[in-house]
C-alpha cells in the first residue's frame, strides 16, 4: 500500500509479491470489473502494465513500471541497434538489410563467418545463427525478411548484466556449450559467476540509462580487449537470480516498498 492505494500490476512477473495485486491483461477494458477499473484508475502507478496498455497509461500521465521506453525496444533488435548507433554505444558492426534480394549487398559488407538473427520476436537464441558460407546465408534469408546481420565476435561467453531501477542487480558469465556458439542458457550454456569487471558494469548501467531502459538484461561481450553491448533483453530469465541465490520476488517487494521501483 502507498498513499492509501495499492500496488497494481497486469502482467505476471509480481504475482508471487505480497504488497502487489495482479490484475492480470485483459484486451477489453470492459474486462475488468468496476472495482479493478477503478483500482486501476486510482493506482499512482501500475506495474508490468504490458505493451498494449502502457502507451494508454502513459498517455494519460499515469506512472508505469518499467518505461514506456523499456516496452517500445522489447524484442526489436533493429529498433535496440538503431539506438546504440545514435547513443555510440560500442556493439558489433551491425546492420539490417531489406529488400528482395539482399545477397549480394550483403557480401559487399559482411565476410564470413557471419552472424544472423531473427530481428524481432526471438528470444532464448532460438532465432540466432552462424553463417559460415552461401549456402547458410540463403538458408537464413528463406526465414527473415529484413535481415539482420552482425560481425561474428569469436567468443566462447559473455556476460548478463541485469539492471532493474538504475541499480545493477545481478551480473554473470554465460558460458557456451563446447559444440555451441550461443550462450543462452536455452542452448546449454552455463553460468558462471566469476567476476564482472567494473567497465562492464559502468557500460551496462550507462546503457540501460541512456536508453531509458529502467528492466534490463544487457548482454555484454569481451573481444580484442574491448566490450561491445550484443542486445538488451526486457524479457529475460530468471535462471541467473536463482543461481546467485537471489529472491526476485522479495527483491522487487522490497524495490517497490522503497519506492526504488
Amino acid at each position: 500500500m502507498h498513499n492509501g492505494h495499492c500496488n497494481i500490476a497486469l502482467e505476471a512477473r509480481l504475482r508471487n509479491c505480497s504488497n502487489v495485486v495482479t490484475l492480470g491483461v485483459r484486451p477489453n477494458f470492459s474486462d475488468y470489473s468496476a472495482t479493478e477499473q477503478k483500482m486501476i484508475r486510482d493506482a499512482d502507478k501500475i506495474y508490468y502494465p504490458s505493451t498494449f496498455y502502457a502507451d494508454m497509461f502513459a498517455a494519460i500521465g499515469k506512472s508505469i513500471f518499467p518505461s514506456l521506453h523499456t516496452y517500445h525496444f522489447v524484442q526489436d533488435k533493429i529498433k535496440q541497434s538503431a539506438l546504440f548507433a545514435i547513443l555510440d554505444i560500442p556493439v558489433p558492426r551491425t546492420r539490417t538489410f531489406y529488400g528482395k534480394a539482399p545477397l549480394e549487398k550483403i557480401l559487399l559488407h559482411f565476410e564470413f563467418p557471419m552472424v544472423g538473427k531473427i530481428p524481432r520476436g526471438s528470444a532464448l537464441g532460438r532465432g540466432v545463427f552462424l553463417l559460415k558460407h552461401t549456402d547458410d546465408l540463403q538458408q537464413y534469408l528463406a526465414l527473415s525478411r529484413p535481415a539482420y546481420i552482425q560481425q561474428y565476435l569469436p567468443i566462447d561467453r559473455d556476460m548478463r548484466i541485469l539492471v532493474i531501477g538504475g541499480k545493477i542487480i545481478c551480473a554473470y558469465w554465460r558460458i557456451a556449450h563446447p559444440d555451441e556458439f550461443r550462450t543462452n542458457l536455452g542452448q546449454n550454456g552455463r553460468i558462471s559467476f566469476d567476476p564482472v569487471s567494473p567497465e562492464a558494469r559502468q557500460l551496462a548501467l550507462y546503457t540501460a540509462q541512456a536508453c531509458g531502459w529502467n528492466d534490463v538484461g544487457l548482454d555484454i561481450c569481451e573481444h580484442d580487449g574491448e566490450l561491445f553491448v550484443l542486445e538488451a533483453n526486457m524479457k529475460y530469465g530468471r535462471q541467473g537470480l536463482v543461481e546467485a541465490g537471489i529472491d526476485y520476488s522479495k527483491m522487487m517487494e522490497e524495490m517497490i516498498e522503497k519506492r526504488q521501483i
